[in-house]
């Protein structure tokens, strides 16, 4: 089992930041990235952004520019750093752990609201 532990989501005025951070813990050593995604209300999930081990980066066309993925490996964690933040991006955000042999495992959710 994997475990992914969300932290870091709250109210935050357009043009600000937040970091997200998310802690994997458990049957991990076949993790090859980390990733986001987020589900606005009414809408479906999407892909945010990907890092993998070598700590190659991948973002959505969304968020290019603004947002920076990260990832501590000695810790297992991956970060979210969101800048210039808009009411678009408002979502819950997920963590998800990618595992070579399974779809992979998601985080509970962490909610971001960008609201004046």
């Amino acid at each position: 089992q994997v475990q992914l532990v969300e932290s870091g989501g709250g109210l935050v005025q357009p043009g600000g930041s937040l970091r997200l951070s998310c802690a994997a813990s458990g049957s991990i050593f076949n993790m090859y990235a980390m990733g986001w995604y987020r589900q606005a209300p009414g809408k479906e999930r999407e892909w945010v952004a990907i890092v993998t081990n070598t700590h190659s980066t991948t973002y959505a066309d969304s968020v290019k520019g603004r947002f920076t993925i990260s990832r501590d490996t000695a810790n297992n964690t991956v970060y979210l750093q969101m800048n210039s933040l808009k009411p678009e991006d408002t979502a819950v955000y997920y963590c998800k752990a990618y595992l070579s042999g399974s779809g992979g495992y998601w985080g509970q959710g962490t909610q971001v609201t960008v609201s004046s």
